[in-house]
């Protein structure tokens, strides 16, 4: 299939074409590179840390930035320290900091207005909305193939709060067989208790990150430290594939994770049938904060074939993924899927949240799936202005051609570095690769931003990169630079 071809292009260690017409220079307004004046965090982020902790905990606050006087790709901080930021506020900034289109967007008195206002979108939404709408999240560029129909919210969990109810509801009614309740079904639902409140599940994968909303965190499989002393909810968690690198070395291999994989998906379903059906699955494009572990085409084809045998909806996570990241508005573009997925969710890069489904998925009840503010009007407008950016200056080819570039470089340091890095993998801007320990890791990435260059870790014990959309050959070229001095420091201490 043509999709296996994009997938091994993108992830094997052979050279990919580069192409000479990016500018290998600083973009208007930057730095020439990053530079560090101080430790990190600095005696004035110390300080305010110290005030701060007083009314709030602060122990994952690495240093307070200065947005004024951060540009492009790069984040100053309160101590005068200019970073190269190749993980833009978890891969939440799509066109770098203070970018002229956005500020030019919010300061536009007709969207002052809006934002002034804090419209209630659920109740009392502006005569612009819906246009607005349709000429953002429903232009046929960015909404995914074969989802007309989306529902905006307030963030990512929320968004994947709002899905598993719309799967919820789709299955009930279903199994009903009439749009009436019974009085039964309305006696007891506001007591959690059946026939009202069903006996349903979700099915997600382990090392998944959903969100920190009660229903999203019980599908959320990382970090002990989000879910201890949190009471959940006993949903089927099934194995995501984990792959052996390079991938061309190891198709069989991986062909076979694939299968157990999925034979696993099968059994849980069947296993939960009595006690509690499994009435949707909810996966991510790649999973992001469980060590940027990608799946490929063709476990998402199995996939959505065994949703669509026991008739529950798949529902894609691109809250990480989607607006641009992987060279493609959705990630999930790459897997050339038979059929549209029944939703996706989105967020971050995409600056406004919420859900893609297809009609069916629309409740036929005003208020079963409802927010009062659903978004935030303000996030349109950015995204506006992104999408417009976008196209201007054909930042999806520009995504593409930087990250061959950079996957290129990084292959070639890991084979320089056999024992410290491996496992290089990526699609477009969502870039990760190995460090051979969780300490190493921490090194590595320590050691980075002494040196000005800022990324992020994941999963436990891996680097991931997650530039904006603007990055370009000349700030790779540091970060390579940047990494091999690190590398050679840790390998030569």
């Amino acid at each position: 299939m043509l999709c296996k071809g994009v997938w091994h292009s993108i992830q094997k260690n052979s050279q990919p074409r580069l192409l000479h017409h990016v500018p290998k220079s600083p973009l208007p307004g930057e730095p020439a590179k990053p530079y560090t004046l101080c430790d990190v965090p600095g005696p004035r982020s110390q300080a305010l840390m110290k005030e701060f902790s007083k009314i709030q905990q602060v122990g994952s606050i690495q240093y307070f930035a200065d947005y004024q006087r951060s540009v492009g790709n790069y984040l100053a901080d309160i101590d005068g320290n200019v970073f190269l930021d190749m993980f833009m506020q978890l891969a939440m900034v799509p066109l770098g900091y203070n970018h002229r289109s956005i500020l030019g967007a919010l300061s536009c008195a007709g969207n002052q207005r809006i934002i002034a206002n804090r419209p209630a979108l659920g109740l009392y939404p502006g005569l612009e909305w819906p246009c607005k709408l349709e000429d953002t999240l429903l232009q046929p560029c960015v909404a995914p193939k074969g989802l007309p129909c989306v529902f905006t919210a307030m963030c990512g969990a929320c968004a994947n709060e709002h899905a598993i109810q719309m799967a919820f509801i789709k299955y009930a009614d279903r199994l009903r067989g009439s749009e009436d309740f019974t009085d039964e079904e309305k006696e007891t639902a506001p007591y959690n208790k059946p026939p009202g409140c069903p006996e349903l599940s979700i099915l997600s994968f382990d090392g998944a990150f959903h969100g920190r909303t009660f229903g999203a965190l019980a599908l959320t499989h990382y970090k002990y430290m989000m879910k201890i002393d949190i009471p959940s909810l006993p949903w089927p968690i099934a194995r995501y594939p984990h792959y052996m690198y390079p991938l061309d070395e190891y198709e069989k291999e991986n062909r076979k994770e694939d299968d157990k994989c999925l034979d696993e998906v099968k059994k849980l379903i069947e296993d939960y049938e009595k006690k509690m059906p499994v009435a949707g699955i909810i996966v991510e494009a790649i999973q992001s904060e469980g060590g940027d572990r990608h799946a490929s085409p063709d476990f998402f084809h199995c996939l959505q074939d065994i949703a669509k045998k026991k008739k529950i909806p798949l529902i894609l996570d691109e809250i990480q993924t989607g607006g641009g990241a992987t060279g493609r508005i959705w990630a999930h573009e790459y897997f050339e899927l038979n059929s549209p997925p029944d939703m996706v969710t989105f967020s971050s890069k995409m600056q406004a949240s919420g859900v893609y489904h297809t009609p069916e998925y629309m409740p036929k009840h005003p208020y079963r799936v409802f927010s009062a503010y659903m978004g935030d009007p303000t996030k349109i407008l950015i995204l506006e202005a992104v999408l417009q950016a976008i196209e201007a200056e054909d930042l999806l080819t520009h995504v593409c051609h930087v990250s061959n570039y950079l996957l290129c470089q990084l292959n070639a340091l890991q084979q320089e570095f056999p024992e410290l890095i491996s496992a290089v993998r990526g699609r477009g801007f969502i870039i990760g690769f190995d460090a051979a320990t969780t300490d190493l890791k921490n090194k590595i990435r320590l050691a980075l931003l002494s040196r000005g260059v800022q990324v992020g870790d994941s999963g436990s014990k891996s680097i991931r990169l997650r530039p904006c959309l603007i990055f370009g050959e000349y700030h790779a070229d540091i970060f390579i630079d940047t990494l091999r001095c690190c590398l050679r420091d840790i390998e030569e201490s």
